[in-house]
């Protein structure tokens, strides 16, 4: 045992000088391992009466833990070091500014939806929001749909299973219960606009399965259907920025309003060129006409009081006609390259005091 002092401190001195995780292994091994300086001593226990035995014991015990207490701690400093020495390595400024080519563009759905909201909150609309997936009553019922119409069949509508009384959840095929829910819940004068999603059974290069309305809504006592063409007369001229857009009113009927018409804006396709404003053209670009009394009624109002109009148009047509996009279906193909051209820069929020497009 006499050696014991010297190994000891030899180990804890190669211990103190190790300067990586490598060479502390070294020191370990030649100390601890299998082939050892303290294990050897360790092995010549057997050789030893049973009282030199239990003094050498714990000389050679003690000695191993503290050996090995000094490995455990040079360990932890070293490991902390190479973790330091990592992450400085490979450290990332994430405060960098974007580059500019990485930067992000405004979906035109989006933009349009904010141009529109603009105009609409120019004349006193305000935006009312509701529910994608609806009920029977405020989706069709309430609008004086009847049970027959063919928008309640299944090969326009998206179903929900059948619930234990027999009524089905649906999605939405308009925005106008949007218009209901607001009727209900609000006493006129009642001004609103209801942009959002809205969904029917139907892909093509025209339509799709999802697509975006904005409808509106005036009710009150005494608002006519002048009201109503000189509202949207003076939308379209602001949406497309134009000096002038003929307005054409057509006899229709939508279950919903009475009377009803059909909104076409005038354009001219000279040179193969489509251009909104005065020309021998139109373009349908929505529905319109004064609210109908069962609607009225379903929704708690007197029509002998109240009366108001409603339209609605789609988001995606509107786009297409002012940015002159030709297909429908790439709103959804989520191609960057699309996006990128037809985009918009985040910071230009449409305003008609700043203009809608810049």
């Amino acid at each position: 045992m006499q050696d014991l002092d010297r190994i000891r401190s030899e180990a804890l001195a190669e211990i103190a000088a190790s300067q990586s995780l490598e060479q502390l292994d070294a020191v370990r091994v030649a100390a601890l391992g299998k082939k050892g300086s303290i294990t050897g001593l360790m092995k010549s226990l057997g050789a030893m009466s049973a009282e030199d035995r239990k003094a050498a014991g714990a000389m050679l015990n003690a000695a191993r833990d503290e050996v090995s207490a000094a490995l455990d701690t040079a360990k932890a400093v070293l490991e902390a070091g190479a973790l330091d020495s990592r992450l400085a390595r490979e450290r990332i400024d994430v405060t960098l500014s974007a580059r500019p080519e990485t930067q992000g563009r405004i979906h035109p759905i989006s933009q349009v939806m904010d141009e529109m909201s603009a105009i609409f909150a120019q004349m006193g609309f305000e935006v009312a929001e509701g529910p994608d997936i609806e009920d029977d009553f405020h989706n069709f019922t309430a609008l004086n749909i009847p049970q027959e119409h063919p928008a309640r069949q299944m090969h326009d509508t998206f179903y929900f299973g059948e619930k234990a009384d027999g009524s089905r959840h649906l999605l939405r095929t308009h925005t106008s219960p949007v218009q209901i829910r607001t009727m209900v819940a609000n006493k006129p004068p009642i001004r609103i606009i209801a942009p959002g999603r809205t969904y029917r059974c139907d892909s093509d290069m025209t339509h799709t399965p999802m697509f975006h309305q904005i409808e509106g809504l005036v009710i009150d006592k005494t608002t006519h259907m002048g009201h109503l063409k000189g509202c949207l007369m003076e939308f379209v001229t602001t949406f497309f920025e134009v000096d002038e857009v003929p307005v054409r009113f057509r006899p229709s009927f939508f279950p919903f309003t009475e009377p009803s018409a059909e909104v076409d804006i005038g354009c001219s396709r000279e040179g193969g060129e489509l251009k909104i404003g005065p020309g021998k053209g139109w373009l349908e670009i929505g529905g319109s006409g004064m609210v109908h009394p069962n609607v009225l009624r379903a929704c708690g109002l007197d029509p002998e009081v109240y009366q108001g109009f409603a339209f609605g148009m789609g988001v995606e047509r509107m786009a297409m006609l002012k940015y002159g996009i030709p297909d429908l279906r790439t709103f959804f193909d989520s191609d960057l390259r699309w996006l990128k051209h037809y985009g918009f820069v985040p910071f230009d929020v449409p305003t008609l005091s700043g203009g809608l497009t810049r």
